[in-house]
């Protein structure tokens, strides 16, 4: 058996010149078994991976057989491939990229650029899904939208927008409408499109994209949202003619990506596709969505949210004012070299009781360096700051005497996650 990990570290982990060329070979290839498929895609630059669990989670308690692509992964990477979440196998994840291998090897022989890992797991999630009969799958793009490797796909069932902010801006543009203007690209000719409002020049990309292409667009409002209230466990809210829906996921922004979920269910009914109301509240209460203000441990405690841009970092101070105003705060900061981390740190100095520790993540190679980020630090804020090491950190919050009104943060990445799960282990 093929050693997956080593020959999937063979591939190029980023994007390269706009292209859907390897896409359109492999399923060429595969007689567009994508196509075949019943497709929710998901693009935005924040609450994917919310929309892609409570849509999977709604539909798996409904009864489907949901097939599930994400990225990144957190522990293994057979995470980012997954049937009713149970991830696929080594031995066909193995077998699958056996398959494989041969056609990368030719196209990559008869091309200037190799197939990216993107690319390649893209295509492994389609054949997977196509081979295994499965009811729907739920898909959020890698990055942005037109040339994004889930964006071969011609007939998605519904298209699902998240919010649209600032990430990525030298691939995606400097602007929210051209940041728009490329996640739209999952918009497809006579289907259907569900987007929360935002600004008035944001909703204008996705309404003219979808009358260009006969696309039904379901725009939902503030307005539509009513007696929201929250507590420790769940947030409340009604929507149109549901009541009292329990929101599981914390953090107010997953009340708007929950009503995304509530209209795509709405409309898969409409194209006659049974969901009941019973599974979408059901699905709703009872989605759990790792990484995402997830408490790794209760004392002391140690809560990981992977918020990895500006809007994420506001969205994840606006949970701590909800949920830990009253805790003493520290917060482990590691931040890819990739993302604005100047801006990102500016945000979270907002909070100015919280004791900060930086760190160079797990990967010099890929992460800010922490005197990086504290020296960036030092610009808005000249105390309760320091650098070390992640682990270093970890062993520090365990050797510490915490109250129960003590509260730890890991933030600014998902790539960290498995770490901090050894380190916990290792320290407890």
């Amino acid at each position: 058996m093929i050693n997956t990990e080593k020959y999937l570290s063979t591939f190029f982990k980023g994007t390269k010149d706009p292209s859907l060329d390897a896409m359109e070979y492999f399923m060429n290839h595969f007689e567009w078994c994508c196509d075949k498929l019943k497709i929710i895609h998901i693009a935005g630059t924040n609450g994917k991976g919310s929309c892609l669990e409570t849509m999977t989670n709604i539909l798996v308690k409904q009864g489907y057989k949901v097939g599930k692509f994400l990225s990144p992964h957190l522990i293994k990477y057979n995470e980012r491939i997954s049937i009713n979440n149970i991830p696929i196998s080594d031995e066909e994840l193995s077998e699958l990229i056996e398959e494989l291998q041969p056609l990368v090897a030719k196209y990559n022989m008869e091309h200037n650029v190799n197939i990216t890992l993107f690319e390649l797991e893209t295509t492994m999630a389609f054949v997977y899904f196509y081979r295994k009969n499965v009811d729907f799958v739920v898909l959020e793009t890698g990055l942005g939208g037109i040339y994004d490797c889930t964006n071969i796909i011609t007939k998605p069932l519904v298209s699902i927008i998240t919010s649209i902010g600032y990430d990525h801006m030298h691939l995606l543009g400097d602007t929210l409408p051209k940041i728009a203007y490329q996640k739209a690209g999952i918009i497809k000719e006579n289907s259907n499109t569900v987007f929360f409002m935002q600004e008035p020049e944001v909703n204008k990309v996705f309404e003219e994209k979808c009358k260009k292409e006969r696309n039904n667009l379901y725009l939902i409002k503030q307005s539509q949202i009513n007696n929201y209230h929250y507590d420790n466990c769940f947030q409340y809210f009604d929507f149109e003619d549901y009541k009292n829906i329990e929101v599981l996921l914390k953090g107010k922004k997953q009340i708007n990506n929950t009503t995304l979920c509530i209209k795509t269910a709405e409309i898969l009914n409409k194209l006659g596709f049974l969901i009941s109301r019973e599974a979408i509240y059901e699905g709703i209460k009872t989605v759990v969505h790792k990484a995402r203000m997830e408490t790794l441990l209760d004392s002391p405690k140690i809560i990981y949210d992977g918020a990895h841009n500006t809007s994420a970092m506001e969205n994840f101070l606006n949970s701590i004012g909800m949920y830990y105003k009253n805790y003493k705060r520290t917060y482990i900061v590691s931040i890819l070299t990739s993302k604005d981390h100047e801006k990102m740190i500016e945000i979270l100095s907002k909070d100015k009781e919280a004791r900060f520790i930086f760190t160079s993540g797990n990967d010099e190679t890929r992460y800010n360096s922490k005197s990086t980020l504290l020296d960036c630090f030092k610009k808005f804020r000249t105390n309760e700051a320091c650098a070390m090491e992640l682990e270093e950190a970890i062993k520090m919050i365990f050797s510490e005497k915490q109250s129960e009104k003590e509260a730890t943060f890991i933030i600014g990445s998902f790539y960290v996650y498995g770490d901090i799960l050894q380190f916990i282990k290792k320290y407890k």
